[in-house]
């Protein structure tokens, strides 16, 4: 059966024009609390009609109001404490920007508080004003994969922006990459020692005088000297989960992370039209194998989609044009290869090959000609709330589930474990 994960991206509810006026909006108090509380009801719903998860976002500064989701494990937490059964999580901790240590501790924590009742979501990070400024300790730089733009995207930049984006890419990468990788041995094992990017101990070659002696006998083995010095460090708690909660990886352009997902296991996030979604399911089962994994097309992998559903086809389109246009224009042509048109901002929208947008029957049937393409065993439904209203997400939610998830449990029926 398809496993629904509801992704909510905070938007304070404006209108462009109240944006202008009400500069910064994403700081606005009011309209912050009144999106909390709503947000919180939307999960409590997702709850009781079977989803699988819920999940936000992690975006800074984002100070017109389109995303304001500093801080997704706060929400997790809040958020296992006032449902019973949906798994919580994010779509993801930014790695190339985080601090890995904190990481693995405040994940560690959520397993707990949860008991083993979430996912752990990670990404590499596209938007450059906050991507560049919380990791500049790294050298992190911002990267839209350019591997996975189009010929005419790639005709429009010099060859020396060329170089630059690819250069940024592989170093986001690496820092991506090696992050990760100190994660995953926190959580593993007892005490861990690390020389890259970070260094545990620090001063690596020196250790750290540590003037609690008792750490010899009570704590983690070689965790200190004979000299008295720190060698090793341990992450408390231990994860509550063995080995660790599902792990997704966002992935838009980059067939190289989708190669990275498979041999680990990483369940793999498609922002990306069903033609290269596809392809990449299928090099994510050749992938995989190189683990000693085996998948069949679609398993443990997800695809992203947008959308609206109403009365009639006429009836969503005009939800797209109330609900998603203005984050669209402003934000997503802004930062990503979409393009937009003013003279048909509705049309920019169904272009990106994103959405899916009509009748509960003509997006049912829409969603059956995605999963005849790649089967996903995981599909991440977003909506911008609170731009679109609480009750309109709700409405979207039950018809997914009443209309469109029976249909999609039939093509994924084989997936069950």
């Amino acid at each position: 059966m398809v496993k629904p994960i509801l992704q909510l991206y905070p938007v304070i509810p404006a209108t462009r024009e109240e944006r202008a006026k009400m500069r910064p909006i994403g700081r606005h108090r009011e309209r912050y609390q009144e999106l909390l509380k709503e947000w919180h009801d939307i999960v409590r719903v997702a709850d009781q009609m079977g989803f699988w998860g819920v999940s936000t976002i992690e975006h800074h500064f984002h100070s017109e109001g389109y995303e304001v989701g500093p801080n997704p494990g706060i929400l997790n937490a809040y958020w296992a404490a006032i449902t019973q059964n949906v798994r919580v999580g994010q779509l993801g901790y930014v790695m190339s920007a985080q601090n890995p240590i904190r990481v693995a501790e405040e994940v560690a924590i959520l397993d707990h508080l949860t008991q083993g009742r979430m996912f752990v979501g990670f990404a590499r990070g596209y938007q450059a004003r906050w991507t560049n400024i919380l990791g500049q300790h790294l050298g992190t730089r911002a990267t839209l994969s350019p591997s996975g733009l189009t010929d005419e995207k790639k005709a429009e930049l010099t060859d020396d922006e060329l170089t630059r984006r690819r250069s940024d890419d592989q170093v986001n990468r690496e820092i991506f990459e090696e992050q990760v990788d100190l994660v995953l041995q926190m959580w593993a094992e007892d005490s861990v020692s690390w020389k890259g990017r970070w260094q545990i101990p620090y001063p690596y070659e020196d250790g750290i005088d540590w003037t609690m002696t008792a750490t010899k006998e009570i704590g983690a083995p070689g965790e200190m000297d004979d000299d008295n010095r720190v060698r090793r460090v341990s992450a408390v708690p231990a994860m509550y989960s063995e080995p660790h909660p599902p792990i997704f990886v966002s992935s838009n352009a980059s067939r190289e992370t989708v190669e990275y997902c498979g041999p680990r296991g990483f369940v793999p996030t498609y922002f990306s039209p069903i033609a290269r979604a596809a392809t990449y399911g299928d090099a994510y089962v050749t992938a995989a194998r190189r683990g000693d994994r085996e998948y069949a097309l679609g398993q443990n992998q997800a695809l992203v989609r947008w959308g609206q559903m109403g009365s009639s086809e006429a009836d969503a389109r005009r939800a797209v044009e109330a609900h998603d246009v203005d984050i669209f224009r402003d934000l997503y042509a802004g930062t990503t290869p979409m393009s937009f048109d003013p003279n048909d901002p509705v049309a920019s929208v169904l272009n990106s090959g994103l959405w899916q947008v009509g009748t509960p029957e003509q997006v049912r049937d829409q969603y059956v000609e995605l999963w005849r393409q790649l089967p996903a065993e995981y599909v991440v439904l977003i909506y911008h709330f609170a731009q679109m209203p609480k009750e309109r997400v709700i409405e979207n939610m039950a018809m997914f589930m009443e209309h469109v998830k029976p249909a999609l449990d039939e093509l994924t029926a084989h997936y069950e474990r």
